[in-house]
């Protein structure tokens, strides 16, 4: 259970993770530590489309969900379970690349922005 339990918190991380890379600009405007924070964090999210990696978080939920039960299916909450859709939706590789790209741009103009 304590593993199923960890693993769904991966999840919930992983898509606070995805909400601080789409917004983390507006709070990083006023703070060095997080702007540097964020811009890391866009910066390997883009190389990790580039060469087609998986997100480490991805393959730490992976292996706590293998450790709980390895032949599980998914019975989970109902919040975990939707949040899952949108972490780990499926839509073209070159789609998310351009997406990411495009949110990098983005960002980068808000900092230059004052």
């Amino acid at each position: 259970m304590l593993y199923k339990l960890l693993a769904d918190a991966v999840v919930l991380v992983h898509f606070l993770w995805i909400v601080f890379l789409f917004l983390g600009a507006l709070w990083g405007r006023r703070s060095r530590t997080i702007k540097i924070f964020h811009l890391s964090g866009l910066a390997f999210a883009l190389i990790i489309q580039i060469f087609g990696w998986f997100c480490p978080l991805t393959h730490l939920e992976a292996w706590l969900r293998a450790k709980h039960n390895p032949n599980l299916t998914y019975a989970g909450s109902f919040i975990i379970y939707y949040v899952e859709r949108i972490v780990y939706i499926e839509i073209s590789h070159y789609i998310v690349l351009i997406v990411t790209l495009l949110l990098g741009g983005l960002n980068v103009w808000i900092y230059l922005r004052k």
